[in-house]
């Protein structure tokens, strides 16, 4: 439990070393009813789900389905993750079977500006160390993927190229998990003749790999392979698209990610199952875990919670547009996170004020957690806010965020699921189960197929984010023309843009308006089957920061990890 006011808090990584998890196999078994023969276990507390035993769960009832997202992110937290881990805790807290559905955390953030992602406080999934480092490989099966089709495109070209790629038209980029911006724009291929044809290229980070969209997306390894197959490497002098398949890439891609495709299954703090599979990034890529982990848990849970990355302005939109749209998936409730101190932030307070009271910054904060409200309500979704509690917190600040979230028809709830546990979030998850039991939640997704790729663009920028329009040069425009042309104009967009705000201007707080959501460049992941919009300054392969937090990361006298978060 946690220490008494005396004792210095314990960090994240502590208590989930202190934590005497249960082997990955009898939580399978009791919770879940899963045999272990179903199970490929890694070590004691963490195990792969056969694909053949999630194929046999078809005819199976589905569960809830809750999401969980937030208000745009601030250096002064809000807990999504967290908040995820404590309300499925707190559905199991009482009474009800319930189960999480997670991303992967990337290297990158782990060793940046992050650290850990694997929930916080007396909310986490463990085994906490693992799961931020190499878990079960599927990330470095990911990369390995990705580069052996790079390695293929280089060397058909380097044998002749039957194919007649273009060298200068190679749309196919190398990854890397780790944050390094000096590979973003690259020459390769030099040093001579035997070492191919120079050309310019570059890095994205493995989050933002279309291999990573594919694998999350992907039903079974039938679909990962036609959708591997399908990924358009370049083109010819022609501008004729080449395809993967075309270089029998596919096939090997599959072997490599043969086992990687099968969720895996790890445990909370309470012992309650989680599904931890798959990783895009919502600011450059779809943001969801595997649509295979999600369908699982629910055919195995009556409540399943799952999130989507960052704020609902990416995440939640793209959860919706795209993976639900994709999946068929239709969610049950939406959970709004936001803290106090972080609407404050939204509201002009710098970091180091966040501890006084300001009722006049909390309410001009609350500007940004009302759009994500009405956004929410535009997919036809009914929506709780879940307010992470700090000890700084002050009853009238409580209370003015609850009279605010009532003038919009939701109900705000303090939660302290990081102190407590899934105690902490209980009266949060018995709002969840009678919104659910209510059933008016009726998606509706924000475009239709049929619309024209940027009118996409252009209906996300205003409804969703406010902008006065979207802009791009008629090159942008062409190339989106182009791909209409093609076959492509039905594919849903994922738009690529900071996180920090609903503008591309990341110190634009709270819900800025007068502005307009600037497209300067798009790419086609035929595969994943979306449209990339990269929007503002983002980048596909993130910096590390001054400090990063690899710093502080270590490994101490008795061989235990240290520092991560």
């Amino acid at each position: 439990m946690p220490a008494s006011q005396h004792q210095k808090p314990l960090s994240d990584i502590e208590i989930a070393q202190a934590a005497k998890p249960r082997r990955i196999a009898d939580v399978a078994k009791e919770k879940l009813g899963i045999a272990i023969d179903n199970l490929e276990p890694y070590g004691h507390y963490k195990a792969k789900v056969s694909m053949e035993y999630i194929k046999s769960l078809k005819d199976k009832k589905n569960g809830k389905l809750i999401l969980v997202t937030a208000i745009n992110p601030t250096p002064a937290g809000e807990g999504k993750t967290t908040t995820t881990v404590g309300l499925t805790d707190a559905l199991n807290h009482i009474g009800k079977k319930a189960m999480c559905a997670l991303r992967e955390p990337s290297l990158g953030p782990c060793f940046g500006v992050k650290g850990g992602a694997a929930g916080g406080g007396y909310a986490q999934v463990i085994p906490m160390e693992d799961i931020n480092l190499h878990f079960t490989g599927d990330f470095h099966a990911i990369t390995s993927a990705h580069n052996l089709l790079s390695a293929l495109i280089d060397n058909h070209i380097y044998w002749g190229n039957a194919l007649g790629i273009d060298s200068r038209r190679v749309a196919w980029r190398r990854v890397m998990d780790m944050n390094d911006r000096a590979l973003r724009e690259i020459v390769c291929s030099l040093g001579g003749v035997a070492n191919g044809y120079p050309r310019e290229a570059g890095f994205d980070i493995t989050v933002a790999s279309e291999v990573m969209a594919i694998f999350c997306l992907a039903t079974d390894l039938e679909d990962l392979k036609r959708r591997l197959g399908d990924i358009i490497v370049g083109y010819t002098r022609e501008r004729k698209p080449v395809r993967a398949k075309e270089l029998n890439a596919n096939g090997a891609m599959s072997a490599l990610l043969k086992d990687a495709i099968a969720p895996n299954l790890v445990q909370t703090l309470e012992g309650t199952p989680a599904f931890i599979h798959g990783g895009p990034f919502a600011n450059i890529a779809h943001g969801c875990n595997s649509v295979s982990a999600t369908t699982a848990a629910l055919k195995l849970s009556d409540y399943v919670v799952t999130e989507a990355g960052f704020g609902a302005d990416l995440g939640a939109e793209k959860f919706l547009d795209i993976k639900c749209r994709k999946a068929g998936l239709k969610p049950d409730c939406v959970v709004i996170v936001a803290t106090i101190r972080a609407l404050k932030m939204h509201g002009g307070v710098k970091k180091d004020d966040l501890k006084k009271e300001d009722l006049k910054a909390l309410e001009s904060g609350m500007a940004n957690l009302q759009q994500h409200v009405e956004n929410i309500k535009k997919f036809g979704l009914p929506a709780v806010v879940s307010i992470n509690r700090f000890s700084a917190d002050t009853d009238a600040e409580i209370n003015l965020v609850k009279e605010k979230c009532k003038a919009l028809g939701v109900e705000a709830l303090m939660a302290d699921h990081w102190a407590m546990g899934g105690e902490g979030a209980a009266d949060v998850a018995r709002a969840v189960v009678k919104i659910c039991d209510e059933g008016k939640a009726d998606l509706k997704l924000l475009y239709g197929d049929d619309m024209p790729l940027f009118e996409k663009i252009r209906t996300i920028c205003k409804e969703i984010y406010r902008a006065d329009d979207a802009t791009a040069d008629k090159s942008v425009k062409d190339q989106l023309k182009t791909w209409e042309e093609m076959g492509f104009g039905k594919l849903p967009v994922c738009i690529a843009k900071t996180q920090y705000s609903f503008s591309t201007n990341p110190d634009a707080k709270g819900a800025p308006k007068g502005f307009s959501i600037p497209v300067r460049e798009v790419r086609l992941s035929a595969g994943a089957e979306f449209v990339i919009a990269i929007c503002g300054e983002i980048m596909t392969m993130p910096g590390l920061p001054k400090v990063p937090s690899a710093d502080s990361i270590n490994v101490n006298d008795q061989g235990k990890i240290v520092g991560l978060f």
